[in-house]
């Protein structure tokens, strides 16, 4: 791969590819990128693995951020020798600001990249968000190392003095997620308390979490959902987070940001939602709006129309 800045052009979306096994605490590589490094010359997938060890400490090391930017300094390396899989890696980084300060032109323009070069998830993901930038990281282009991220505080604000209280309170293991959230949140245009408060009610901000309906990971995403919003591993927090985000982004679409139903949608469906009219009378279900809501604390939230049609209920509701 020849790279090319004057000719950089983007489209940007969100995907993590690095994933973690929580089984004993001991890091092992999913079939995927076993098959992707195997395709990768020696220097470079020795590279690729490396990073990807380093990368594991985003779910369980407090000196996350740090493995991080060793990461990018070898996804960088690897970006020199013309990895598209190291290219795309770094953008990751660079979108979620792990290690490395949060850059969406620096994101954009490597997913690019990747993109132009075959890179499956890229292609995959490159319609949720399109920008056309010639930014770049010098360190893809010259031996010098990336700049390093600055540690970010969770920020207040007004009407969710609930969930606001109760992320002050997480351990300094947990805070990381926080920062992840704002970011993912914030691209989908779904607020992070709301997000906050899901995560919480779901799964307390344990990466690991499985239920006894296998639903996985920090938002419990079922197997339905995860194939639907195209997350490859529920239990890597990049990818859960994207899937449980990108879902109540459409929730909010369809109920035309109607908090009580689209929370009680993401945990009974929408099909229940519609198929009773309201919030379904199931005792679970109803507590957990109840919880949801009373960290939430606000039962409208700002929709976009043009993702999907209303749901019949709200339909009814509107010719009665």
């Amino acid at each position: 791969m020849h790279i090319n800045s004057k000719h950089w052009f983007i489209s940007f979306s969100l995907f993590f590819v690095s994933t973690l096994l929580f089984s004993n605490q001991v890091f092992a590589y999913t079939q995927a990128e076993i098959d992707t490094f195997d395709n990768e010359p020696p220097i470079v997938k020795d590279l690729l693995e490396r990073a990807s060890v380093l990368e594991s400490d985003e779910n369980n090391a407090e000196n996350n951020n740090e493995s991080a930017w060793k990461a990018a300094n070898l996804y960088c390396e690897a970006a020199r020798y013309g990895s598209a899989e190291g290219v795309y890696r770094l953008g990751m980084l660079y979108a979620f600001g792990r290690g490395v300060p949060a850059n969406r032109d620096y994101a954009a323009n490597l997913f690019g990249i990747a993109s132009t070069h075959g890179h499956y998830e890229a292609q995959k993901m490159l319609e949720t968000i399109e920008i056309k930038t010639n930014d770049t990281p010098l360190c893809v282009l010259e031996a010098v190392e990336p700049e390093r991220a600055s540690v970010h505080q969770y920020n207040e604000s007004q009407g969710s003095p609930a969930i606001d209280a109760y992320v002050a309170k997480l351990p300094k293991s947990k805070r990381w997620v926080v920062d992840l959230v704002d970011t993912i949140a914030d691209w989908y245009k779904v607020d992070s308390k709301l997000v906050l408060s899901i995560i919480t009610a779901e799964s307390n901000f344990k990466v690991s979490a499985k239920s006894n309906k296998n639903a996985n990971g920090l938002m419990q995403i079922i197997p339905a959902t995860a194939e639907r919003f195209n997350v490859k591993n529920a239990y890597n927090a990049s990818q859960n987070i994207k899937g449980g985000v990108a879902y109540l982004r459409w929730l909010l679409s369809y109920f035309r940001g109607d908090v009580t139903l689209t929370v009680a949608a993401y945990n009974a469906g929408e099909g229940a939602v519609d198929r009773y009219k309201g919030v379904p009378p199931y005792k679970e279900t109803r507590a957990y709006v109840k919880k949801v809501l009373g960290l939430y604390q606000s039962k409208r939230h700002d929709y976009d129309a043009s993702i999907t049609d209303a749901s019949p209920v709200l339909k009814k509701v509107s010719t009665k």
